[in-house]
């Protein structure tokens, strides 16, 4: 089976429209998924994976109130820009807490 450089060519540019298709549609789903007024949610495996923390210490920050959630379909989200507002808080805490044992 012979076939000629252009004929090479031509199926080559099918193929990379095809790829180029692929591309987008996955570009697509990554773009819908779990999202919430245009912002990422994250599952709870993701946070378990994105803090490196147990499961029971994720349910603790959730009882105390300190990282909002989502209750979707019995499933737990959290807003990617909740998470990064907890992380940040749980910086400042530690400087507070230093600060007024150092005022005493």
């Amino acid at each position: 089976m012979n076939i000629d450089r252009m004929e090479f060519i031509a199926w080559m540019e099918r193929i990379m429209d095809r790829f180029d298709l692929i591309s987008e549609n996955v570009r697509e789903i990554k773009r819908g998924k779990s999202a919430i007024d245009g912002e990422e949610l994250l599952d709870n495996q993701d946070l378990l994976h994105m803090l490196k923390i147990s499961n029971r210490s994720l349910q603790r920050y959730r009882s105390e109130g300190k990282l909002s959630y989502y209750t979707i379909s019995g499933k737990l989200y959290y807003k990617l820009s909740d998470v990064h507002q907890f992380i940040r808080d749980s910086f400042n805490s530690p400087n507070k807490q230093t600060r007024k044992s150092s005022d005493k």
